[in-house]
């Protein structure tokens, strides 16, 4: 039954929860795509399924908006819980070798995603009385109102456990230290010798960074954490280290003058995923080690 067939109080509120539900999951497609094309599509693994979740968004937003069957609805509000579902393990325990830090991208997706899941779950129960579907379950799950506070009851679950992984998220670690400062070494990645922190994770310079400045905040800077200054070199490291302050007080260690950062996309040592590729507004670099 299309939309312009839909009659009467019920066929009109079906008609809003879908339109509501598929602009909802437009949004966090949208979200998904702005992540995937500034520095997820670097990720193995993570970049693909961005992808396809940005694929899938939305075709089911235009399924459910050119039909109202509930089969469509409830695809659309599996695939929106699914998506949170996937955040959250991300948070939690990290998903093919990548762990997600709190962003604000990240919460604004995952508020939108239980939102979506209410609007498209809840448009999903109005089609299926309207079609007769529920005419085959238990007579205490026919009713609207225990429906819809099943509904309900599953968002609030879902919103506490967006705000215990949320609670619970961190960012990178920043460098081992010793004595008190952070120690930058030298390692052979991709054939040349980079800088690496204690850890082994390639260091990075931003191009439009000028000398002794950064020019990498916001979301920048969550994708590319600024390293802690003061750090020194290890053995066979030579160059000059320095700091300089952000904007918000903190101290950035510094390579021959250069701000250093890492990359959210290197998930273990010896990765240089972030080198020679242009996102967040620039090129980015791996370090060579200089004498």
């Amino acid at each position: 039954m299309s939309a312009v067939q839909n009659s009467g109080s019920g066929g009109r509120d079906l008609l809003v929860l879908r339109v509501v539900g598929a602009g909802l999951l437009v949004a966090t497609a949208a979200i998904h795509l702005d992540l995937y094309l500034t520095g997820y599509k670097t990720i193995p693994t993570i970049g693909w399924l961005f992808l396809l979740q940005v694929i899938a968004g939305f075709v089911l937003a235009a399924a459910v908006l050119a039909t109202s069957s509930w089969l469509a609805s409830g695809a659309a509000a599996g695939f929106a819980v699914a998506t949170l579902g996937g955040y959250l393990l991300s948070v939690w325990v990290g998903l093919f070798g990548f762990k997600e830090v709190s962003t604000t991208a990240g919460i604004a997706a995952g508020v939108i995603e239980v939102a979506a899941f209410a609007a498209l779950a809840t448009a999903a129960i109005l089609a299926a009385r309207r079609q007769g579907v529920l005419t085959r379950l238990p007579a205490s799950l026919q009713s609207a109102r225990a429906s819809v506070g099943a509904v309900a009851a599953a968002c609030a679950v879902a919103i506490v456990l967006l705000a215990v992984a949320l609670a619970g998220a961190g960012s990178p670690a920043p460098p081992a230290t010793a004595s008190g400062q952070a120690v930058v070494k030298s390692a052979k990645i991709g054939g040349a010798t980079v800088l690496t922190n204690a850890k082994g994770f390639t260091l990075y310079v931003f191009a439009p960074d000028p000398r002794n400045k950064s020019t990498c905040y916001g979301s920048c800077a969550v994708y590319w954490p600024p390293v802690p200054g003061p750090v020194s070199g290890g053995p066979g490291v030579t160059g000059q280290f320095g700091t300089i302050t952000r904007t918000d007080g903190t101290k950035q260690a510094t390579y021959n003058g250069r701000p250093l950062y890492t990359y959210l996309a290197d998930t273990a040592p010896g990765q240089a995923r972030g080198n020679n590729i242009n996102l967040n507004g620039g090129l980015w670099f791996d370090v060579k080690v200089t004498g």
